[in-house]
């Protein structure tokens, strides 16, 4: 169970903010936090605390006037932690590479993949051929429908009709290197974690897991370990002091320097 470090960017920023809220639509979110600091600055946080598998996700569309500046704001991440970042945010087939040539050690795709709200699965063999599976992470961020969890996809906005479920994830699991799910309910809400989500990674053992949502306290950290039988890794956004939260980034890496579970 590793912790996974995050930086957001949104209208050329790295920002938190509540997932849900999130519309292409005039460019428009709830903030929680928006930092004054560059993407370069928590890259080199995360390298000296020897953070590995973090992830950068941009959260603005490719045509949005901020875009541009979202890049720059992520290429200086990657600059100042090569081969350690993931990163996502409209990742296909054909601007992949340009991501991993800055340095990314993963993409992370979601929309390219579930299209028209199913699993296209011509597109999902395209990003094998583009990256191949060991650089391929698939996002499986989901939000609640009656009940069941649905994977979402364009910056969380969409429903699809696909349900999040470990028949779905053992067999994607066939294709890439890892799984992201965020569960977008509680994401950016900062108060705890979606305990269904947590147990279905619980019950998957296929290939590593990263939870995000919710996470607002070290009682939230020891109930995902305790839900997912510790085969969660996770990221804490809002709730840490680097984001103006109350959690310490300290403490927490402190608490899980190598591995808690």
């Amino acid at each position: 169970m590793r912790f996974r470090p995050c930086i957001d960017i949104h209208n050329g920023s790295v920002k938190q903010i509540v997932g849900s809220s999130l519309s292409d639509e005039g460019n428009s979110a709830k903030d929680n936090f928006v930092s004054h600091k560059g993407g370069g600055y928590y890259a080199r946080l995360y390298k000296e605390h020897g953070l590995k598998g973090g992830h950068i996700i941009i959260l603005n569309p490719e045509g949005s006037e901020y875009y541009n500046d979202d890049l720059k704001t992520a290429y200086e991440a990657l600059g100042e932690y090569p081969d350690e970042l993931q990163i996502g945010g409209g990742i296909n087939n054909q601007n992949a590479a340009r991501f991993l040539d800055k340095g990314a050690s993963h993409v992370i795709v979601t929309s390219f993949v579930f299209k028209n709200g199913i699993i296209n699965y011509n597109n999902l063999k395209l990003m094998n051929k583009a990256v191949g599976k060991d650089r391929l992470v698939l996002d499986l961020s989901c939000r609640k429908r009656d009940d069941m969890y649905f994977i979402v996809t364009d910056r969380w906005q969409k429903f699809t009709d696909t349900e999040l479920t470990l028949e779905v994830m053992k067999e994607l699991s066939e294709y890439c290197d890892e799984f992201l799910i965020h569960a977008v309910d509680v994401e950016g809400k900062a108060k705890g974690i979606e305990d269904g989500v947590a147990s279905m990674i619980g019950a998957f053992d296929e290939i590593p897991v990263t939870y995000a949502g919710g996470i607002h306290s070290f009682d939230d950290i020891e109930s995902l370990r305790e839900l997912s039988s510790g085969r969660a890794d996770f990221t804490i956004g809002s709730a840490l002091d680097i984001f103006g939260g109350q959690m310490s980034f300290e403490k927490v890496c402190s608490l899980v320097k190598g591995d808690i579970s």
